[in-house]
């Protein structure tokens, strides 16, 4: 299919966290996923060899079943914010930005099941417990397999957004899909759909000096 013309620092700048702008009434062919999981599969490794899958659910009954765990977490996670008591940020600007994110969330958590794909992306071999140089150098390689298929879905017309909230059911997810726990984990759900147009722009962010560090801290 034909590509968008985007600049690769276009490309870069302007794949967003896509939600409510996801078109949940228009399939995704098979044929345009493969076509960015061959692009993922060019990821960079961690080590040799590639270690990691992906898991492409269409069937609308496993989708809705996951997407009953994803509202399951989501509430958890809501619960947990509100008991915490996390305070809107002071700064009008980011506590408009704030509220945007969380109706945005609040709107894939009861829309998930009407999403055409969601896509699993997973690594061999699980880490619980293990110390954080472990956890890195197993994470590192799926991530940016999952980033590099996030890239070529929105070259595509197609949206995606990275969650986990999944992930504190994984066990349940993986007797749905079959896949076997003690082996392999799953690091994200993916979903995926053609976007309500394409023009989306680059967020504001902060500051560079106020996030990098030269030399010393």
């Amino acid at each position: 299919m034909p590509l968008l013309p985007l600049t690769p620092d276009e490309l870069l700048s302007t794949t967003r966290a896509v939600r409510k702008r996801l078109d949940l009434n228009r399939p995704v062919e098979r044929e345009v996923v493969e076509g960015c999981l061959r692009l993922a599969q060019q990821a960079p490794t961690s080590s040799n060899s590639q270690n990691w899958h992906f898991m492409i659910v269409m069937d609308p009954a496993k989708r809705a079943a996951l997407a009953e765990l994803y509202a399951r977490g989501w509430a958890m996670y809501r619960g947990r914010s509100a008991k915490v008591g996390q305070a809107p940020s002071a700064e009008p600007n980011k506590a408009t930005t704030q509220q945007r994110v969380l109706s945005s969330a609040d709107y894939l958590a009861d829309h998930l099941h009407e999403v055409p794909v969601h896509v699993i992306p997973c690594v061999t071999g699980r880490t619980d417990g293990l110390p954080g140089n472990q956890q890195a150098g197993r994470w590192g390689s799926i991530i940016q397999a999952g980033w590099s298929f996030m890239l070529a879905a929105r070259a595509r017309g197609l949206g995606t957004v990275w969650t986990t909230v999944h992930l504190p059911y994984e066990r349940e997810a993986a007797d749905i899909l079959g896949i076997p726990y003690d082996d392999i984990m799953q690091a994200a759900l993916i979903p995926l759909a053609y976007t309500k147009g394409t023009d989306f722009k680059p967020a504001p962010r902060a500051p560079l000096d106020s996030i990098v560090h030269w030399d010393q801290w």
